[in-house]
């Protein structure tokens, strides 16, 4: 019975994530012919093209440098001050910490688009309005909450002995934290990293409202424009060829890095 549960698991799981997943990777090799007209045929003559005229003629390929660097630019400035604010609170507590995080988790339930219009008007007095580095700071300051809420587990797990060990080894607060509690907490690190970054590659909405201008894009809103102009144009082989550039970074960084994350998760299962 426990086999079978198991099989129908799979099955559906196969069914809702990796079949439509085929079928856009081989439609992104078709021509729209042949998509819309044998659209479960797999590609006799892959159309490598369409990947050519998604990344330059459609303007993906800026869009996914745009994207490339809001996300590595957002993730070297976030997790550093998250790990640095995560790491007292779980190790140093003081009056009013407590107050503190409960306001960095009441963050995490404010909807985007419940700060869009003051946060437009106070980019752009700050001159950072249609700019990816506003955008960066934006992502920064949104993503904090999620990102210390998630490594103050982490670091809650860290025997105390660990620290006290360093400091009477003769380390100082800071060497303690750089040379010994942060190496340990490596793998909270990694999965944290992941995740945000996956949030921040697919983000829509702020970025809509920040970069407006064509050439600052980034990757979701180059789709969203890729699929308003396609559906003129009927280049649907271009259009497919676009979600595959979207998806293929975030399936490839998952892959290289699947076995850490599998051990983080489990060794937060275990030590919860």
């Amino acid at each position: 019975m426990k086999k079978l549960g198991i099989g129908v698991f799979l099955s559906v799981f196969i069914g809702v994530v990796v079949l439509p997943f085929g079928w856009v990777l081989w439609s992104s090799l078709k021509t729209g012919e042949k998509i819309l007209g044998a659209p479960w045929e797999l590609p006799s003559d892959p159309q490598w093209q369409n990947f050519a005229n998604a990344w330059q003629k459609a303007g993906i390929g800026t869009s996914f440098i745009n994207s490339l660097l809001v996300t590595l630019a957002s993730l070297i400035i976030l997790v550093p001050i998250s790990a640095m604010a995560a790491y007292v609170f779980a190790k140093y507590p003081f009056k009013g910490s407590k107050l503190i995080q409960s306001v960095f988790m009441g963050q995490m339930m404010v909807p985007h688009f419940l700060v869009i219009v003051p946060l437009f008007f106070l980019l752009r007095d700050f001159h950072m309005l249609d700019s990816l580095w506003g955008l960066t700071v934006v992502y920064v300051a949104y993503s904090l909450s999620f990102t210390i809420f998630v490594l103050g587990g982490f670091f809650h797990a860290l025997p105390n002995e660990l620290m006290e060990a360093a400091l009477l080894d003769g380390c100082t607060h800071s060497s303690t934290f750089w040379k010994v509690m942060l190496p340990l907490a490596k793998p909270g690190l990694l999965v944290v990293a992941i995740f945000v970054g996956i949030g921040l590659w697919n983000e829509y909405s702020l970025a809509l409202v920040i970069v407006p201008s064509p050439e600052k894009k980034t990757l979701p809103l180059g789709i969203a424009n890729l699929t308003m102009t396609q559906q003129y144009q009927s280049d649907w082989g271009a259009l497919f060829a676009g979600l595959v550039i979207v998806m293929a970074p975030v399936l490839i960084v998952y892959w290289l890095f699947r076995d850490k994350i599998h051990e983080a998760m489990l060794a937060g299962a275990v030590k919860g």
